[in-house]
């Protein structure tokens, strides 16, 4: 087996839910081993979101492969010291409890790397730890809300939520690219470093050309659903046979096109009422008239031949069965399987394709399926497991 980046780097994780666990198993995509630390009993509280995977949560089953558990109850002294064992020798420690949480079991950077100096110590909260807001409570969507994010997302009439934890994603994305830089700075340096993630920062970042076009207080894009917020036509429109067809003009030479080839109308692309992007936009409801009186007349599929023979963007509207079935994933053998306690279960591989290793894709743990091995690992006799087992320990 070919070597990995991350082969050799251990990750001890306090995590739970999304940011954290997502970006560990990107970490474990590469290579590394993951420790995840669980509470003894029910572990991580995404394991009972929901049963729809083969009776495994939606949640745990996607970012929790690859990672061995390790089951310890923090507020005794002996697991404690577990933990505090294990951070001597690893080379990242991630965390994203409330603020604080972790300074209190006395798991600081001064006391850790006063012990372990090459190591890497990452916390996720909301919105860091410090600021007014440090002791805030923030989940996905209330970091939505305070990012701007609903303001921009949903229909002229309702705000709308992501569909998926992008708050939390975002978070694990940056969280997970910090650690890799903080990987090379220590190669260079030999020390490792404090890095603190705000899920608030994260998607703040995210938010990018809708802050910069409200520019010194004007006017925001407007929610439009679907559609593009300033580009005319650009977003979802019906065919003739009921189903929705994504399509997207980026310039002039694009509009002639569509004009000529999919309205089979090339009169409108000199009509100086749409003949610049800003006139199109401003007159949609003009436009969209004509255009519907065309697609009418077609079928999705029949609307797409002629897109793409215009060379103009295009997608189907799939929803989450087109995408398990989709011919260009399927194409590129884009799907495996990973190990679970309930049987192995599809997974899609990560994104990037790569000649020199494979991504590790291993099973998904039960609670503490570890934690024998790892702290047998760390020396301890079969006796000193079954005390802190009879304690509630692990």
């Amino acid at each position: 087996m070919s070597i990995r980046p991350l082969d050799g780097i251990t990750v001890v994780a306090l995590e739970h839910v999304i940011a954290a666990p997502f970006c560990t198993r990107q970490l474990a995509d590469l290579g590394a081993r993951i420790i995840k630390i669980e509470r003894p009993g029910d572990g991580d509280f995404a394991r009972g979101y929901d049963t729809q995977v083969d009776g495994l949560s939606s949640h745990f089953v996607w970012v929790n492969r690859s990672k061995e558990s390790l089951t310890l109850d923090l507020k005794q002294d002996s697991a404690l010291v577990i933990l505090k064992r294990l951070l001597k020798t690893a080379d990242v420690f991630i965390q994203n409890l409330a603020p604080g949480a972790a300074a209190r079991m006395g798991l600081t950077a001064e006391a850790l790397q006063k012990e372990n100096p090459g190591l890497i110590l990452c916390a996720i909260s909301g919105y860091g730890n410090d600021g007014p807001y440090r002791d805030k409570k923030a989940y996905d969507l209330l970091i939505q809300s305070e990012a701007g994010f609903l303001s921009i997302t949903g229909t002229p009439e309702t705000p709308s939520k992501a569909g998926n934890s992008i708050a939390d994603i975002a978070a694990g994305m940056y969280a997970y690219t910090n650690i890799l830089a903080a990987l090379l700075q220590r190669g260079k340096t030999g020390k490792g470093t404090v890095i603190d993630i705000s899920m608030l920062e994260a998607l703040g970042e995210w938010m990018s050309f809708p802050m910069y076009y409200a520019y010194k207080g004007a006017n925001p894009p407007a929610r439009n659903g679907a559609s593009h917020a300033t580009i005319y036509p650009y977003g979802p429109f019906k065919a003739g046979d009921g189903k929705t067809v994504m399509l997207g003009l980026q310039n002039e030479r694009e509009w002639v096109q569509f004009c000529e080839i999919v309205l089979e109308n090339p009169l409108l692309a000199k009509d100086e009422r749409f003949d610049r992007n800003f006139k199109r936009n401003e007159k949609r409801v003009e436009l969209l008239e004509i255009i519907n009186t065309c697609f009418s007349k077609l079928s999705s599929e029949q609307l797409i031949a002629r897109l793409e023979k215009a060379q103009i963007a295009n997608a189907h509207l799939n929803d989450m069965k087109g995408l398990w079935k989709h011919e260009q994933l399927r194409a590129r053998n884009r799907f495996t399987e990973v190990g679970t306690p309930n049987g192995p279960v599809a997974a899609l591989l990560p994104p990037g394709l790569n000649d020199s290793y494979d991504y590790r894709m291993d099973p998904i743990p039960a609670v503490g399926e570890h934690t024998d091995f790892i702290l047998k690992e760390l020396g301890l006799t079969e006796a000193d497991i079954a005390s802190m087992r009879a304690s509630g320990a692990i």
